[in-house]
């Protein structure tokens, strides 16, 4: 059994810079390819990520075992202790949790013995719930494990500022990752947690895919966190991006919108699944053969591939010039 290793500050303090989610590496057999799972995890922390989220959305969590989880959870906790051990800084690793309550819980349990730091509380399956149910059941997933919780609202998790208070107040929720894009009630979300004063280390981020679209205005309503899966496949640019939005430094965010980060999305959207299966032909056209998406996603075409080599280049053709360094 992994262990994690003891930390006065809580996951919240901790979540800071680019928020790394890898993708799950296959083999050609399209067995779990941990060796190439491996060297991903360890290539982004040592890029410079600020968390790993182990196994959520872009690491294909729907499609993976209980031992597949587990194996995938425990091998970016030892990538995180190597790095450390190494003289770098140790980055905290969150897994996803999801489906119905029961199965969040197992996977909580999982992800516990593999030495996580937290979890990442996906919406749960199928099911369109009423307010109660959803803080019933994130509350007995938070209260079922050790491990801090983010719940993540998107699809048919999604709530009501009310509801989020009473979220926040939850010991072990500590935070809320917005995949819905709803800035009006996202903001509605931040002032009442504030004003009920249930915003002690309670954390926001963009979880939105391809988040830097969208960071301007996050970070207007005080949102500065973001998950970014182009860090999985151009570290550089992702990189160059933060930089540029944490400094106020609108020029270089701006050229990197309109040269890469619009025409990225513009590319995703032209396919159902592509915010995985997209990211994934990155990380092989940038040398890492981390294989194909599982079913039920599919690959993206030959043409849509190219397009994407064309915007890689572009990138980092862009974070060459002035300024975006």
């Amino acid at each position: 059994m992994t262990t994690a290793p003891a930390a006065s500050a809580s996951l919240a303090e901790r979540l800071d810079g680019l928020l790394f989610f890898p993708v799950t590496a296959y083999g050609p057999d399209g067995a779990l390819d941990l060796d190439v799972y491996r060297t991903h995890v360890r290539r982004g922390i040592e890029a410079g990520a600020g968390a790993v989220f182990a196994c959520c959305g872009t690491g294909e969590f729907h499609a993976l075992t209980p031992e597949e989880f587990h194996d995938c959870v425990t091998v970016a906790v030892e990538e995180a202790a190597a790095v450390e051990a190494a003289g770098g800084v140790r980055v905290p690793v969150v897994a996803g949790a999801g489906y119905g309550t029961a199965l969040a819980v197992q996977y909580a349990e999982l992800a516990e013995r593999a030495g996580a730091d937290g979890l990442l509380a996906m919406p749960p399956y199928l099911v369109v719930a009423d307010q109660e149910g959803l803080v019933r059941h994130y509350t007995a997933l938070a209260g079922s494990t050790g491990l801090d919780v983010v719940v993540y609202q998107r699809d048919n998790a999604v709530f009501t500022p009310e509801t989020v208070v009473r979220l926040a107040r939850v010991p072990g929720i500590t935070g809320l990752k917005d995949g819905l894009g709803d800035l009006d009630l996202m903001q509605r979300i931040v002032s009442a947690v504030r004003e009920a004063g249930a915003d002690n280390g309670f954390r926001y981020f963009n979880g939105l895919p391809t988040a830097e679209l969208t960071g301007l205005a996050y970070r207007s309503i005080g949102v500065t966190l973001y998950s970014s899966a182009v860090f999985c496949f151009v570290p550089e640019v992702a990189l160059a991006f933060h930089r540029a939005l944490t400094a106020g430094d609108d020029d270089v965010v701006n050229r990197l919108l309109d040269g890469f980060f619009r025409p990225l999305v513009e590319l995703r959207n032209q396919g159902r699944g592509y915010a995985v299966s997209l990211v994934k032909a990155g990380v092989r056209l940038r040398g890492l053969d981390v294989g194909e998406v599982r079913p039920p996603l599919s690959e993206p075409s030959a043409a849509h591939v190219k397009e994407l080599a064309g915007l890689i280049e572009r990138g980092m053709e862009l974070v060459g010039e002035g300024g975006a360094r």
